[in-house]
């Protein structure tokens, strides 16, 4: 993956996070302070903003400093986090691929080992991203939170799936959160209220793999649907308490 190629996931990223901030908005005011999609929006605009900034900053680089400096809330470190080891995991492979985008043109030998580094390193970056996120919080899978979108994006990564299946993987760990009782977090307390919609910080997650597939043009057919179900799900869900948030 090309930083070009970074560069226009973190974007779509950013638009898509737009495109969903009010139902993100919603689910969190179930079962938190109600800023998740505000916060995740901001975050990526800032990112974006970054970007034009720093055109020379690796792109993952410049959002998981964006997160972790000026992200607030819970999320926005953890988030901060992912986006490290992501980075850390990246810095070699696009470092490769710009160096051959300037070479002698197409090689299909190339692009599959392309390819090859670019799974090797969203495994390696989600892998330990999720490591320092469940050293930091501690959560579980099961316990309805952003690990519950991570570890199924992860466990197809590591059977070798493409961003597309590695994106549905996440919508659908997303998604499974709907019907779990929240063990950490502020969402602990809330007991079931939000229950029958899902966790938000797991669908702002998910957003990123579905960011990937959209900018390697793989949304089409179920992973479409799965985004529709989840984003209706929350508008369909149970209302918000008056005031919003806690």
């Amino acid at each position: 993956m090309t930083t070009t190629d970074q560069r226009l996931v973190l974007r779509l990223y950013a638009r898509t996070a737009h495109t969903a901030q009010d139902t993100l908005t919603a689910l969190d005011q179930l079962s938190g302070d109600g800023d998740f999609g505000d916060n995740l929006c901001e975050g990526l605009d800032r990112v974006t903003t970054a970007l034009d900034a720093c055109p020379d900053e690796p792109p993952f680089a410049v959002a998981a400093r964006v997160f972790l400096d000026e992200v607030g809330g819970t999320s926005g470190p953890l988030i901060g986090l992912l986006f490290q080891e992501i980075a850390r995991a990246f810095a070699p492979v696009a470092g490769e691929h710009d160096a051959g985008h300037h070479g002698s043109g197409h090689d299909d030998a190339g692009d599959h080992e392309a390819g090859d580094n670019n799974g090797a390193a969203w495994r390696s970056g989600v892998r330990e991203g999720l490591a320092a996120i469940q050293r930091v919080g501690e959560a579980e899978p099961g316990d309805r939170t952003l690990v519950d979108a991570l570890v199924p994006a992860l466990t197809a990564l590591d059977a070798g799936a493409d961003v597309r299946d590695v994106a549905l993987a996440a919508l659908e760990g997303a998604q499974s959160t709907a019907a779990l009782r929240a063990r950490r977090g502020r969402a602990s307390y809330v007991g079931e209220r939000a229950l029958g919609s899902p966790d938000p910080g797991a669908l702002g997650i998910a957003l990123l793999f579905w960011s990937a597939a959209l900018a390697a043009d793989r949304p089409a057919g179920e992973l479409t649907d799965h985004l529709t179900t989840a984003l209706g799900t929350v508008t369909s869900g149970p209302a918000a308490p008056a005031g919003g948030g806690r």
